[in-house]
């Protein structure tokens, strides 16, 4: 199930193949959506699933690039800017977006 984003949402999509993380991407989009980030800082969230994993994988992408946190493996380079990647299996969903926050505010290089 693809869906696009929305002014709603207008800083993360999602691409699940399953219903076992519906409800807890929900919730992250809506949290996504409430974090109060300047306008200046550009980033997006991608939340997805992947053919034969159970994780949840998390892309976050900087138009700058950013400081490396912990747990998350990037930078990787795109056409939109710097990418980290992070996996969650079992993690309650608020520390997955306590983990989307850190990596959304950390700082630039």
């Amino acid at each position: 199930m693809v869906r696009r984003p929305n002014p709603q949402h207008a800083n993360s999509h999602h691409t699940l193949l399953t219903e076992t993380w519906t409800a807890n991407v929900e919730t992250l989009e809506r949290g996504i959506g409430e974090f109060a980030v300047p306008p200046a800082r550009e980033y997006h969230v991608a939340l997805f699933e992947m053919e034969g994993d159970s994780r949840l994988h998390v892309n976050v992408t900087h138009r700058e690039e950013t400081r490396p946190v912990k747990g998350w493996s990037g930078p990787g380079v795109t056409a939109n800017g710097f990418i980290h990647n992070r996996r969650f299996g079992s993690t309650p969903t608020a520390e997955i977006l306590r983990s989307i926050r850190q990596m959304v505010f950390v700082a630039r290089s």
